[in-house]
């Protein structure tokens, strides 16, 4: 237990900390030491609790708390301060709703309700900390360097002398990982709502960090929606607390699968909750707002745990899903029209943190799906799809964003001759890409779980979404793959100037991408397995576990054909004349003489459907449908409510 409180409170103490100090190499120091502390504690509870089947411990205080009720009240002061500041009265409005209703909840309905049972871990929970702690301890560090050229390098404003506020960033990036930790550890309903409310409003300054119009629209954007989801979490610990005097997560989930037609309405309240976070459709737009946050921002709050959170407690509650038709439906639909839909989006994007975003959104609507479908196949492949997912997407969004600052672009097709001019940073996002969708890496065989669990429940509807969606999927990545690889001539390298807490994140980041990958029968055994045990009460042996050896074995042989290409690559090649439709006029630039005898630059440039498969013509689509299902959800919720209560 102790463990566990180092995890929710050192990041505490390393934000106040970073508040105060305000030199440059201090506080660098102080980032450093923290994220090693934060990511050896991390690794050393997983290892103490390999195979664990579930365990509770035994905490509460009142202390803890009033300290929720503070920070709840601290959280809508402040969300009511920035929509009057900013005259979004939206945000103030649903403010005022949360604080006013969760201060109503404490005082009125749970003030004598106890949780003896404060903290609980479980496999799930160990991933869970591997990804905040090691993942979100990288980017930390990644964002020491980026943040530098940020704002002395490639400030956007291009002031002379642009504020500082790298201390205030940093303080909220640690604060979200305590959080994080939170929301991971607590059994509590209370506590864990604090926890879920608190990365609500981290997001929504780190998202308007840099104070621009459009990034103060995407924030108050982002803290509208996601306010919709903590009232729906608020109203369901109301009727926890109200019907059972409980606010005990795991009595609940147990409860739930024993009688779920008691439990309707707090699992659709959930739900809810859960997909708002995790951006799904009709929700899906806070998050491609949230792109225009500085980068680390995107592969912190938007990649590897934020929207983490969302799915984590969609995934909590399957076993409730297995045994609840319509909440079951209801997140199997939205989750799968938002992975195909999104999937199918992304084709039309050439800017990479958008191709990103879309990519996050849909294969967060897979995992979703998996979540509703609720077996012990479908969990597995959930689980999968979440660490494949943190890892290789935080990986791709830092080289995004180390190519922005060097290439002063993000836009796919600025990406032509990247081979050249920053070669390793080239391979590793060809390496993160590969990792999303071809095989033997770690996300294919994941879906191929999905698929298996789709046909073992007849859910066929859910084949057709899975088949278009991972066609989508192929193309968008191929494109940018193919721009990635292209080698045309020699270009001067230009990643020198890549600072080293960049290249150590980046490095670790592809080496745990590829362990990832090569331990998949390691992690099924010791950490998946085991959580399916626990909460299923089943031993699963999957489909794939025969296959699951063998796709190691071919996921090494593919790394090292990949380092060994890379080393002959590394060498001269011999450049060839451009002859296309006519005489080469200019290697070296690739200009040759057309058929007009008129000198023209040979270009390649990547086909994206716009007309097809637009933003335009799908995002209305999904939001309505998405709209549709939740009204019906939570009107045959509320009857479901009424006639338990008539009878």
């Amino acid at each position: 237990m102790e463990m566990i409180g180092f995890l929710i409170l050192f990041p505490l103490i390393v934000a106040a900390l970073l508040m105060v100090v305000r030199h440059n190499t201090a506080r660098n120091v102080i980032v450093i030491g923290g994220t090693i502390a934060i990511a050896v504690v991390s690794v050393a509870l997983v290892v103490m609790n390999l195979g664990t089947a579930g365990q509770y411990y035994y905490f509460q205080s009142e202390i803890v708390n009033y300290a929720c009720m503070a920070i709840g009240v601290i959280i809508g002061v402040t969300i009511i301060a920035y929509g009057i500041k900013y005259r979004n009265v939206w945000a103030v409005i649903l403010a005022i709703i949360q604080m006013g209703g969760s201060l109503v909840f404490e005082f009125v309905f749970a003030h004598d309700v106890t949780c003896t049972r404060g903290l609980y871990l479980d496999s799930l929970s160990l991933i869970m900390t591997l990804i905040i702690g090691v993942i979100g301890s990288g980017i930390c560090v990644y964002a020491i360097g980026y943040m530098h050229d940020f704002y002395f390098g490639f400030h956007d404003s291009q002031e002379d002398n642009p504020k500082d506020r790298r201390p205030t960033f940093f303080a909220l990036m640690f604060v979200f990982l305590s959080a994080m930790f939170g929301i991971v550890f607590f059994n509590n309903l209370v506590w864990l709502f604090t926890a879920w409310e608190v990365t609500t409003i981290c997001s929504f300054l780190l998202i308007g960090f840099t104070k621009t119009e459009e990034a103060i629209t995407n924030s108050f954007r982002q803290i509208i929606m996601n306010l919709v989801g903590g009232i729906a979490f608020l109203a369901a610990l109301y009727y926890l607390v109200i019907e059972f005097n409980c606010i005990d997560f795991m009595d609940f989930i147990v409860f739930g699968t024993i009688a779920p037609a008691l439990v309707v309405l707090p699992l659709t309240c959930f739900s809810l909750a859960g997909m708002t976070k995790a951006a799904q459709m009709p929700f899906h737009t806070w998050l491609l707002g949230a792109m225009v946050a500085p980068t680390p921002t995107s592969a912190l709050l938007h990649s590897s745990t934020m929207v983490k959170a969302g799915v984590f407690l969609l995934v909590k509650c399957a076993p409730i899903y297995a045994v609840s038709f319509a909440p079951s439906i209801l997140v199997i639909l939205v989750g799968g029209l938002t992975f195909l839909l999104c999937s199918c989006m992304a084709i039309s994007q050439s800017n990479g943190k958008r191709v990103l975003a879309y990519s996050t959104i849909g294969n967060l609507g897979l995992i979703t799906a998996c979540a509703g479908v609720g077996t012990a196949e479908a969990i597995w492949a959930a689980i999968f799809l979440v660490i494949f997912h943190a890892i290789a997407k935080s990986l791709l969004f830092l080289c995004v964003g180390t190519a922005e600052h060097h290439i002063a672009s993000r836009n796919i097709e600025d990406m032509d001759l990247l081979f050249e001019k920053m070669p390793h940073l080239a391979r590793l996002m060809i390496l993160g890409i590969m990792i999303m969708f071809i095989a033997p890496f770690g996300m294919l065989i994941a879906k191929w779980a999905t698929l298996v669990s789709f046909v073992d429940t007849k859910q066929f509807v859910l084949l057709l979404i899975l088949a278009f969606g991972s066609a989508a999927t192929f193309m968008f990545w191929a494109k940018w793959m193919g721009k990635l690889s292209g080698v045309a001539h020699t270009e001067e390298n230009i990643e020198r100037t890549v600072h080293l807490t960049e290249w150590i994140s980046l490095g670790t980041f592809s080496f745990l991408c590829i362990a990832s990958c090569a331990l998949i029968p390691v992690i099924s055994d010791f950490f998946v397995e085991p959580y399916i045990g626990s909460v299923l009460g089943i031993s699963i042996q999957p489909v794939l576990d025969d296959n699951l050896y063998l796709a190691s074995i071919m996921t090494i042989f593919m790394v090292i054909v990949m380092a060994a290409i890379g080393r002959v690559r590394s060498k001269r090649v011999k450049q060839v004349p451009v002859y296309l439709s006519g005489v080469s006029v200019d290697n070296g630039k690739r200009i040759y003489s057309n058929s007009l005898s008129q000198p023209q630059e040979a270009t390649a440039r990547n086909w994206y459907l716009e007309e097809y498969f637009g933003e335009a013509k799908w995002s209305p689509v999904g939001t309505i449908a998405t709209y549709l299902l939740l009204g019906l959800a939570f009107i045959y919720a509320i009857m479901s409510f009424v006639g338990i209560g008539l009878m």
